[in-house]
């Protein structure tokens, strides 16, 4: 399609036998065409090529071209293609005769569009007969035309069809069908409704639900997917769709063949399984060793072994789902070469340091000479013009005062009032009065000269605001006129209240009638709008004035520097300024504006703008009272309800002014139909207020275009520049009949973005033309400074801020001098940087450069400027990029915000469109995929975020536009709710540190050993006291095992209770004496050795709810010679989850028997369970509820303490299933090192709320009670579920001193019980008993929860020392615990940048990016801990990060494994150091922490060593060369969104996926992707690859409260969590 801009004046001449032949056609072609009035008047253009054609006859052109677009008529919306075809049919006889003549190419605003208005400021639905007469015309629009541009559609077509070849696909995000949200057009219909009827269009959302669902259900496709998928089916909404193909005109979307999609499919799958994905975040080769898992049996043993799962999920399912297919993609889509990256910001450091990234040497570059101030016009001086503007309207009030001021019309457009000078003067005279002498008392007026008032009328009662604002000027106070503030959260409310605040307002006028529709209070008051000053309101219609007394007159002084108003003003931050516009200033404004726009007396202007501000009020209130101009006003409602109004005026009151926005020329053009009577030959300046909007050329082509023949004439067109600080900056004289047009300028955007002007020669694609504004004003002085930095003066050739020095300016912006020192006093310096002259000039704000002439061209202004990497993009010219990409199936009346925000030491764009109610998911992803390819061709800027809202849900301005500001706030604070979204941030992201390459070690073999010193540091190292010698002869047996212990307690205490089981009410269910534990062992034994036929040192699981039960079972397998495992039941809700585990234990641990209770085993042999697991080979089960009273023939004792006395079999965090060997000894020295730390007696009682199966829950729940003597309070955890204070009730009724608990008990706490402490506290819950509160975990301790837990419950009394952690590993269940003696666990601040490096560096609090790490408790008895380096093995210096060894004599023997690998067990559980204590065996526990030398004393006096714990090495996340750990990020990405309740983090091929549970409803689903994106990346330096929003309770947890993340990915993997949403960021 070949568009030019306007018609060229100067073609040749050309033969009548031409001209005759396309009068003919044009006639032929009307007697075709159905002459229905309802034409969807488009954008056509001629472009006849000045070489070959001769002159053309304009009026037959015209005729020819309405024509021509008349063939898009018919009863309902055509498509572009059926239009195409028509044109085609209706001109194929004539093509031969106009062989050099190519005809219009009729881009068709979208015409199959529900709706119809087409910019933000739309105009709705009407009962009026003139718009149901034009509605068709209008109905083309779901496009912002004051964006539209033939040129640059064409250019954005080219630009995708360059992406064709390209066709990456890429993967559509998977959504919930319940996520899929309904605009609210229903619920909230607002003013720029559609013109379909509200009936109409629920009707077709209903039809297109229904065919949704029909389309859903009976598709092959979806049966055969469910049949294929035997996981769960997935819950995404559609499948992947391929992208970038582009196509002209909008084709209906073949669907795919179900066979060919599964086939596509099935061959992704393959490519998984058969090659290893590439490593597309990190620049390292990649590692051929890649890790792989072991199967289910034998796995989880090695640590040193590989492990990444790129084929296996938790029951071993090859991972061939969706999923992964859409992360193929994923990488597909990112191995693309991006565009080059900026020189890296990051060095490689243990601070990386920000460097400036290195100018590109081909960056253009201003070549001009330094500019010189432009000057404008002399301002003349005219004799008689009045010393003030009230001076003008007293003399037109008495001289003139039958003479129209001011004509509203009502809401169809008919006139309602008229007011003339006569009137408007005695009744500002009134108001005057009433507001000086009525309003108070004589002693204490309310008002005084010189206050502030806000004018608070709609535009559709332009009288009443007029009367107040001349009344205001009279009275001498000074008017603030606002917009009507429509409800509390109105957008902007806070805003106008901090001008308001600023301007020290606190008195409002306004009409009766819009008092009445203020929102109230239910007392009748008005309420007290978000973040205002407290108001009161004078209503000021006429009936309650005042006439003035005969002797009372105005004082009317000479226009001085006092401030006359003040116009408020958006800030790009979206703060509210007043510009205050000084006396002399408003009446200098309107003489220049007089002289520019050459106004008379007595002459009509109709105008459409908003008369409270800017040119509407400049032009419309002020200027035409000076003039004596009889001014019509066109409300912005009457523009919605018949668009053709105002151009109704103009011809009715033959209007010589019309002041008008591009979207009224585009309304009205729109609305048109072929009326004969319409003239518009009176208008001798039509002034476009957004004129200096560079895309607003094409409007004012177009309009031209179709109402020339009506009169207009071409030079009469005016655009003008103005600003809020400098007001009026430029316009467009009129110029004289057949003089040549201004020149237009077509530039590069490229060069734009780098700040230059160079002219368009290459690519057509990305060119921007602009038209002039004009002139500057007369008596201004004009320069062009750079918009960053000292206002330097700019080059001729460069683009820079426009700044004035004029009489006729704002004079600051109230109440706020340090603002205006920066805006309204810029001295411009020249290169050397000394100031021009003492002259102080205002910034205007906009972006500009002088042409030839010293014409004045507006490209942009700096509110819309988005520097990105060091470049310029304008938010106006993405915006018509974005429109450009047929919306009309996807954007919502083509409201597009445009924004940028800052991620990562730069600015990132972010665009946020409405979504058509009616667009499938499929056009949404289609149009945000092709406007990405769009941006990054015409921009060569990468969008960091797209984002698509309901309908009619982003906040707007008065006037219906799109609220900016608020729009980027409810983006930041994740309120935007959108139904779709799109992050580039692999993209867009250019300037990641550089991947780290490994470091040499800094301490090694070579390094100098002196004493504890290693090179100059000391060796990090700790130990526990003394375990001490056993001195009693009598306890030596006890000590020995722990089943002679019970027998000798039976015999020398029998009647001591050693536990105590609680149900949920508190109750104590069941206790066990010494002798009755021992008796119950016994008769287990018994039956064991009756029915079990096992042989010592077999296997035995005990499977039992937590309880005595299980204590009893594990002692009678101690009596009978066999070897316990204790093992967590099934949960009887979920079998499929949870028996698959307890099956796997059975098998590895090849246990002989089972022993549990009638309900477990009746579970074990159910139909549920043959569903899960194969219960035919079970081994033998025994329940233990009913057993005869037997005693065994004789009990057991082991040859030697070395022998094994249990297996402790766990899940690790990272999804490994570890047993490990525990021998009597260890059991025996554990107990003991126990019971020296915490001082655990037979007089003492301790409370204990863990689960038992392993670990140093297991220890204390089964073990150390029978050692120490001490009684036991069992809590079983999952009794909390039912009963949230029954743990802390127990410390509180037993004056428990020593409790232990789970993360998972401190966390239900904290959050059940947080606010209920006052209730607590009445019922006489007191903690103040409580000595040492201790978590037992096997992780890093959550200093959060455990700060929380004891602030809540610190009005509970108790203590802040109270609470403490634990640590212990597989290989030794229990490395420290924090005691009695020792001193409080110490907290130190840690540098979260130097642990990804592997180091530590100790900050202050508060230092950003810093992370605070708790001691794990005090080293326990006999346990040495040393730091190593986990490569070379040696050891490291204190506050060095490395790995945690431990020597001590509790430590396991060994991995239990069905091969029994040697070469696993020597290496972690028998280790040596490769220098330093070469004879020492080391246990390594797999995790990371360091040492550090604190200033507190241990009970031996000695200087005390605290262990901190960072992380499980198995865990941690190698990406780009650095160590993540995972609660790091998840930290983060909890902090980011209130509505994240838990989130996980795991990798899949090098990408980071994060899963986040959503607490809030649906709709915020979407908010958390870019937020979660965001932190991850500004505090780790990551880039998320994909994001999974869950349902609460998704993540799994273990026992311990730890999450596990390995299972959590297999989950996701085999497309088994049913996501709310998945995001895959490109």
């Amino acid at each position: 399609m070949t568009v030019v801009w306007m018609f060229s004046k100067s073609v040749g001449c050309v033969c009548d036998e031409t001209v005759t032949r396309i009068k003919v056609i044009s006639r032929d072609l009307t007697t075709k065409l159905s002459l229905d009035t309802r034409t969807t008047i488009v954008h056509t253009s001629w472009h006849i090529r000045k070489s070959e054609t001769p002159k053309v006859d304009n009026v037959a052109i015209q005729k020819l071209q309405r024509v021509v677009a008349r063939c898009v008529v018919s009863s309902s919306d055509i498509t572009q293609k059926g239009y195409e075809k028509k044109r085609a049919k209706l001109l194929a006889s004539y093509i031969p005769y106009l062989p050099n003549l190519s005809l219009p190419d009729v881009q068709l605003s979208p015409g199959h569009s529900a709706d119809p208005s087409p910019s933000p400021e739309a105009p709705g639905p009407s009962t009026s007969s003139a718009s149901r007469h034009h509605r068709a015309h209008r109905s083309g629009g779901a496009r912002d035309d004051r964006y539209r541009s033939d040129i640059h559609t064409e250019a954005v077509q080219a630009a995708l069809a360059k992406h064709k070849e390209e066709k990456m696909a890429l993967p559509m995000p998977t959504k919930r069908r319940s996520a899929f949200v309904q605009s609210p057009i229903e619920t909230c219909t607002p003013p720029d409704t559609s013109s379909a009827s509200e009936d109409e269009g629920s009707l077709r959302r209903k039809a297109a639900l229904s065919a949704v669902l029909a389309q859903s259900l009976q598709s092959p496709d979806y049966w055969i997917n469910r049949s294929v998928q035997s996981s769960s089916t997935s819950s995404s909404a559609s499948s992947t769709l391929s992208h970038g193909e582009p196509k002209t005109q909008p084709q209906p979307q073949p669907q795919p063949q179900p066979a060919v999609s599964l086939l596509a499919d099935v061959l992704a799958h393959t490519r998984i399984e058969n090659s290893v994905p590439p490593d597309v975040t990190s620049s390292t080769p990649q590692e051929t060793g890649s890790r792989v898992d072991l199967p289910p049996a034998v796995r989880g043993m090695s640590r040193g072994q590989s492990r990444s799962s790129i084929l296996d999920t938790a029951d071993g399912v090859p991972v061939n789902s969706r999923v992964s297919t859409k992360i193929q993609q994923l990488l597909n889509t990112l191995k693309r070469p991006k565009r080059p990256p900026l020189s890296e910001f990051f060095l490689d450091d243990s601070e990386e340091i920000v460097e400036v990234p290195q100018p590109d040497p081909n960056t253009p570059k201003p070549e001009g000479r330094q500019i010189i101030p432009v000057k404008g016009e002399p301002l003349g001086v005219v004799s008689n013009w009045p010393p003030a503007l009230q001076a003008a309207l007293a003399r037109w009030g008495a001289t003139q005062a039958k003479s129209p001021a001011l004509t509203a019309l009502d809401v169809t457009g008919k006139p309602l009032y008229t007011l003339t000078y006569g009137k408007l003067w005695s009744r500002s005279l009134k108001l005057a009065y009433t507001l000086l002498n009525k309003l108070g008392t004589k002693t204490e007026p309310v008002l005084q000269p010189g206050d502030r008032v806000a004018l608070v009328y709609p535009n559709s009662d332009p009288g009443m605001f007029w009367v107040a604002f001349y009344g205001c000027l009279l009275a001498e106070v000074i008017p603030v006129p606002i917009e009507v503030p429509l409800s509390r959260q109105d957008a902007g409310s806070l805003q106008i209240g901090f001008l308001l605040g600023s301007c020290g307002v606190s008195l409002a006028l306004t009409s009766e009638l819009c008092l009445k529709g203020l929102p109230k209070t239910p007392s009748g008051e008005i309420i007290q709008f978000k973040g205002w000053p407290r108001m009161k309101w004078v209503v000021t219609d006429t009936k309650y004035l005042t006439k003035p007394s005969k002797d009372w007159q105005p004082h009317i002084p000479t226009a001085n520097t006092d401030t006359a108003y003040i116009e408020y003003k958006a800030s790009k931050e979206g703060t509210v300024m007043g510009v205050a516009v000084s006396k002399t200033s408003m009446l200098t404004h309107c003489q220049a504006l007089t002289q520019a726009c050459n106004y008379c007396e007595g002459e009509t202007l109709v105008n459409v703008l908003d008369c409270k501000k800017d040119m509407g009020m400049w032009h419309g209130v002020l200027t035409s009272v000076m003039n004596r101009i009889h001014t019509i006003t066109v409300p912005y409602a009457v523009m919605k309800a018949c668009p053709m109004s105002w151009v109704q005026r103009v011809h009715i009151h033959k209007a010589r002014v019309a002041l008008v926005k591009c979207r009224d020329l585009h309304w009205a053009m729109m609305a048109h139909k072929d009326q004969r009577d319409t003239n518009l030959s009176s208008i001798r300046m039509l002034i476009v207020a957004d004129g200096a909007n560079p895309w607003s050329v094409s409007s004012c082509d177009a309009f031209l275009n179709v109402f020339q023949s009506h009169g207009l004439k071409p030079e009469v067109i005016c655009p003008c520049a103005t600003s809020p600080e400098a007001l009026t900056v430029a316009i467009r004289r009129p110029g004289a009949r057949g003089a040549p047009l201004p020149a237009r300028a077509i530039l590069s955007m490229g060069g734009l973005s780098h700040g230059v002007i160079r002219v368009n020669t290459e690519d057509k694609n990305s060119a921007l033309t602009v038209q002039d504004v004009g002139h500057i004003m007369p008596g201004a002085l004009m320069c062009i400074v750079k918009p960053d930095g000292p206002p330097q003066l700019c080059k001729t050739d460069e683009i820079g801020e426009i700044v004035i020095n004029s009489r006729a300016g704002g004079t600051m912006y109230y109440g706020l001098s340090g603002v205006t020192k920066n805006t309204f006093e810029v001295i411009p310096v020249n290169q050397a940087g000394a100031p021009i002259g003492e002259i102080p000039f205002s910034r205007t704000g906009l972006l500009g450069f002088v042409g030839p002439g010293s014409l004045v061209f507006v490209v942009g202004k700096i509110e819309g400027l988005l520097m990105v990497s060091g470049r310029r993009h304008n938010a106006d010219d993405l915006v018509a990029t974005a429109l450009a990409v047929e919306p009309v199936k996807t954007v919502y009346r083509g409201r597009i915000a445009v924004f940028s925000v800052t991620v990562f030491y730069d600015e990132r764009i972010v665009i946020v469109a409405e979504q058509r109610p009616d667009a499938s998911e499929e056009d949404s992803f289609q149009w945000m995929s092709r406007v990405l390819q769009a941006i990054d061709s015409i921009h060569q800027v990468g969008l960091y975020c797209l984002a698509l809202v309901p309908a009619n849900t982003l906040p707007k301005t008065p006037l219906g536009g799109i609220h900016i500001c608020e729009t980027k706030q409810n983006f930041l604070e994740g309120n935007l709710h959108p139904c779709n979204i799109l992050l580039c941030p692999h993209t867009c992201v250019t300037n990641m540190p550089k991947p780290r390459q490994k470091q040499p070690v800094d301490v090694g073999p070579a390094s100098m050993l002196v004493g504890n010193l290693v090179a100059g540091k000391r060796i990090a190292q700790a130990t526990g006291r003394e375990l001490g010698v056993v001195e009693d002869q009598d306890l030596i047996r006890k000590h020995q095992f722990l089943s002679e212990a019970l027998q000798w307690r039976a015999q020398t205490d029998p009647d001591h209770v050693l536990y105590v089981l609680l149900n949920a009410k508190g109750v104590a269910v069941c206790t066990a004496t010494c002798a009755q534990l021992h008796k119950r062992a016994e008769k287990i034994t018994a039956t064991l050795m009756e029915r079990g036929g096992l042989n010592t040192g077999d296997n035995v699981v005990l499977l039992y709810p937590p309880g005595i039960d299980l204590i009893a079972a594990f002692y009678g397998c101690l009596y009978a010679g066999v070897i316990p495992v204790t093992v967590r039941p099934p949960h009887p809700q979920n079998l499929a989850a949870t028996l698959p585990t307890v099956r796997m234990i059975i098998d590895v641990s090849k246990a002989a028997c089972i022993l549990t209770t009638q309900p477990l085993m009746r579970i074990l042999r159910s139909r549920e369970a043959a569903a899960s697991v194969n219960i035919k080979t079970w081994p033998t089960i025994i329940d233990t509820d009913d057993l005869p009273r037997k005693r065994p023939p004789h009990i057991y004792k082991p040859p030697t303490a070395e022998m094994l006395a249990y297996l402790d079999f766990s899940v690790s965090t990272t999804g490994m299933l570890t047993g490990v060997k525990m021998s009597h000894a260890a059991v025996s020295t554990l107990c003991r090192s126990i019971k020296l730390q915490c001082e655990l007696y037979s007089s003492r009682q301790i409370a204990i709320c863990l689960d038992p199966y392993c670990g140093l829950g297991f220890v204390l729940w089964c073990l150390s009670s029978v050692y120490s003597g001490h009684q036991s309070i069992l809590i079983p955890p999952l009794e909390l579920e039912s009963s949230l204070p029954l743990w802390l009730s127990t410390l509180s009724q037993y004056k428990i001193r020593d409790t232990f608990c789970s993360y998972s008990v401190m966390e239900l706490c904290t959050k059940g019980l947080g606010t209920q402490t006052e209730m607590l506290k009445a019922r006489g819950l007191n903690l103040s008993c409580v000595r040492s509160c201790v978590v037992i975990a096997e992780e890093r301790p959550r200093l959060a929860l455990t700060q929380s837990f004891s602030k809540l419950f610190k009005d509970l009394g108790l203590s802040p020392r109270a609470v403490s952690t634990a640590f212990g590993s597989r290989v030794n269940l229990a490395i420290c615990l924090q005691g009695t003696a020792g001193p409080d666990p110490s907290t130190v601040y840690v540098d979260m940048k130097s642990l990804r490096h592997d180091r530590v560096r100790l900050v202050e609090r508060g230092a950003p990016q810093s992370i605070p790490l708790m001691e794990s408790g005090t080293i326990l008895p006999g346990v040495r801990v040393i730091i190593v380096n986990p490569e070379t093995r040696g050891p490291l210096g204190d506050s060095h990060l490395g790995e945690i060894w431990v020597n001590s004599p509790h430590s396991a023997s060994g991995y239990y494994t069905i091969y029994g690998e040697e070469s696993l067990q020597a290496d972690h559980f028998n280790t040596r150091l490769s220098f330093g204590e070469p004879h020492t065996l080391w246990a390594r526990t797999g995790y990371l922490g360091f040492i550090k030398r604190t200033e507190l004393l241990d009970a031996s006096g000695d200087r005390h060593d605290a262990l901190f714990v960072v992380g499980s090495l198995d865990e941690t996340l190698e990406l780009r060369g650095l160590r993540y750990h995972p609660i790091d990020i998840e930290t983060s990405v909890s902090r980011a969104h209130r509505c994240i309740a838990e989130s996980a983090v795991f990798t899949w091929t090098n990408l980071l996926v994060v899963v986040a549970e959503l607490s809030g409803s649906e709709q915020e689903a979407l908010d958390l992707v870019p937020l979660v994106t965001n932190v991850v990346l500004e505090e780790h330096h990551l880039i998320v690859g994909v994001v999974v929003i869950v349902d609460p309770g998704v993540i799994p947890i273990n026992s311990r409260g730890e999450k596990q993340r390995m299972h959590l990915r297999d989950s996701f993997l085999a497309d088994q969590l049913d996501p709310i949403y998945v995001a895959y960021n490109m």
